[in-house]
């Protein structure tokens, strides 16, 4: 009998649709995952603690599928998921819709000024002129990862009549390659971050990089806080060297009340909650496992599959 350890949050979506004849055990904290790890293989062991969450997965010692709802999955063992052959599925693609509607959002407000707008409002203020002035049609986007939240980034920017480029290995029409784009940089109006966060990619955008930028471009992340230099970030958005930043990750997180990012006019700091801006979350991902499910009780493979030794 094959044994599940799933975490009691996706219970109700799960448990009425699960195949008979499963040996199936529900977590609901750290301490009861620990407990039914070493039973399982199959293990669906998210948590909102990291590292609990990495504990658990070592203690899964008979594991043979981990599923998680994370698309970043860089802070598991991945010497533990290489050595004991584990076929891993994560949610890649499960919130690219709201998050790709997040960076579109993200550089509207930037344009119009819309936060000073807000503000106004709540001072009751009737503005005579419009705080923001820039369009999005006629401006250029670089466009770094192309996955599945890039991929929809892309047509959302092109129907604001925005040029986007992208980064490809193989470059192509429309496209750079990994050592071309750095020479590109002051080109573009916008930067955007949708990489996988991997060794290649921790600190891609550095102070060469930002210093190369446009004097009024803005970066916008929804990637992975390390791919930035935040230092050289935050100096560089204090000297006004360039127009704006987005963020919806930092390092670390939550950020600190002290950290000096709050304090900027010029950074937007939206608390990694791109990916939370829906209500189909859970629902996305109790479908894909559900279907994931028959495929492995079937011996068929199951996707989308992420390899521990590239990190995506």
């Amino acid at each position: 009998m094959t044994t599940l350890a799933l975490s009691a949050l996706i219970r109700p979506l799960l448990e009425p649709r699960l195949p008979e004849g499963l040996d199936v055990h529900w977590f609901a904290t750290q301490e009861e995952a620990m407990q039914v790890a070493p039973k399982a293989e199959i293990g669906w062991f998210d948590l909102y603690d990291k590292q609990a969450m990495a504990d658990t997965v070592r203690a899964a010692t008979k594991l043979k599928w981990l599923n998680s709802i994370y698309a970043g999955l860089d802070f598991l063992p991945m010497d533990v998921l290489i050595e004991r052959d584990i076929t891993v599925t994560n949610g890649v693609g499960i919130n690219a819709i709201t998050i790709a509607e997040y960076v579109v959002m993200g550089m509207l407000t930037i344009a119009k000024g819309y936060r000073d707008v807000v503000r106004a409002q709540e001072r009751h203020e009737w503005l005579l002129d419009s705080p923001g002035k820039r369009e999005l049609a006629g401006s250029k986007a670089l466009l770094l990862g192309y996955g599945a939240i890039g991929k929809l980034i892309k047509p959302r920017l092109e129907a604001f009549d925005v040029e986007v480029t992208v980064v490809r290995r193989s470059g192509g029409e429309g496209a750079l390659t990994p050592d071309q784009w750095r020479g590109k940089l002051g080109e573009f109006d916008w930067v955007i971050l949708a990489v996988p966060a991997t060794p290649e990619t921790d600190g891609m955008i550095g102070a060469a990089e930002l210093a190369a930028m446009k004097s009024d471009a803005v970066i916008v992340n929804i990637a992975r806080g390390a791919v930035i230099d935040q230092p050289a970030l935050v100096e560089a958005l204090e000297a006004k060297r360039i127009g704006g930043a987005f963020l919806d990750v930092t390092t670390p997180e939550p950020l600190p009340p002290e950290d000096r990012l709050w304090t900027l006019d010029n950074a937007h700091v939206t608390m990694h909650l791109s990916g939370r801006a829906q209500d189909k979350m859970f629902q996305r991902s109790a479908d894909r496992f559900l279907e994931n499910l028959g495929k492995y009780l079937k011996g068929e493979p199951v996707a989308p599959v992420f390899d521990p030794r590239l990190g995506y």
